[in-house]
């Protein structure tokens, strides 16, 4: 019996890298897979059948899986592909968004353009996919199905701490994580759990940054070998996230880097000051941040705290 024997999945963006290695890891564990890419570049243009690729690699291995070639960043699309989920496979249990694109430039040279087709792949993407998958799963709940149904999404390192010349990417991998926090609270009334992961390895996205050397495919490294940058790292933690076994967890970001799960933490409280029930006096303020707030003497220069 595998984990997740008699659940269906989705996973967008799995004609390659990341996205090809959830497919086949979740499928090795006993899901059925649509398999959901548009098959266009790493820039989003374009189209292919990179997809029937990764479904020819899972029905190679005994497993189930049918292509997508929906645009994720078209809403309609993203209803269809929950609706062929059912029709074909009779369910679905699993979303893992996944799909993404970049159009790297420092903010002085981006185009709105650019801006706005990275984040309509990111985030409008997660959130039609997660808008069609939630009315899928509270019908189910409300029939009384007892479902344990499963959204994962998809964060970064940019978007968890910033990076030069990605304001279009880390933007909407910062706002994937909110997301994932909101969705957790609105569906987890009907037994949807919703967590956001944050893969790294060495893809066809990543390689186009200066250096990092030629992009991996999940299949070019046998199972059981490890490399530091092979893209399915994190697909373990993806599949057991998608299983009942994680029903506990809801509303995280779990990043995985390397050898490495890292559970982490928000943004939080750090250091809290107050006035004393009275107004703040901006004129003052400046002392008490630089001393009880940011540790630096006045003019900025760092001195030990008491």
């Amino acid at each position: 019996m595998g984990m997740l024997d008699g659940k269906v999945a989705i996973v967008t963006g799995s004609g390659h890298g990341i996205g090809r290695g959830h497919a086949m890891e979740l499928a090795k564990h006993g899901a059925k897979i649509i398999v959901n890419d548009l098959g266009g570049s790493v820039t989003g243009e374009g189209s292919g059948r990179a997809a029937d690729e990764t479904v020819a690699l899972i029905e190679a291995k005994g497993g189930e899986a049918s292509p997508n070639f929906g645009d994720v960043s078209n809403h309609e699309q993203c209803g269809e592909m929950v609706q062929q989920a059912i029709d074909t496979y009779g369910r679905l249990d699993i979303v893992v968004n996944n799909a993404g694109i970049v159009r790297d430039a420092a903010i002085w040279n981006m185009t709105p353009e650019n801006f706005d087709v990275v984040m309509a792949v990111h985030v409008r993407g997660t959130w039609s996919l997660s808008h069609f998958a939630a009315k899928y799963f509270r019908e189910q709940a409300k029939a009384g199905a007892g479902i344990n149904g499963r959204i994962i999404n998809t964060t970064s390192g940019a978007g968890l701490g910033g990076n030069f010349g990605q304001t279009n990417y880390a933007t909407a991998k910062a706002a994937i994580a909110g997301l994932t926090l909101t969705l957790a609270q609105e569906l987890a009334s009907s037994g949807v759990t919703v967590n956001c992961v944050g893969p790294a390895g060495l893809t066809r996205i990543t390689a186009t940054m200066p250096g990092a050397g030629e992009a991996f495919e999940p299949d070019d490294i046998p199972e059981g070998e490890f490399h530091r940058m092979d893209p399915k790292n994190s697909s373990p933690l993806v599949a057991w996230l998608a299983s009942d076994e994680a029903q506990y967890v809801n509303g995280q970001v779990i990043r995985c880097l390397y050898d490495q799960i890292i559970w982490m933490k928000g943004w939080s409280e750090r250091v809290v000051i107050a006035s004393g029930d009275k107004p703040w006096d901006a004129t003052k303020l400046g002392a008490r941040m630089a001393a009880e707030v940011f540790n630096v003497s006045p003019t900025g220069i760092n001195f030990p705290k008491a």
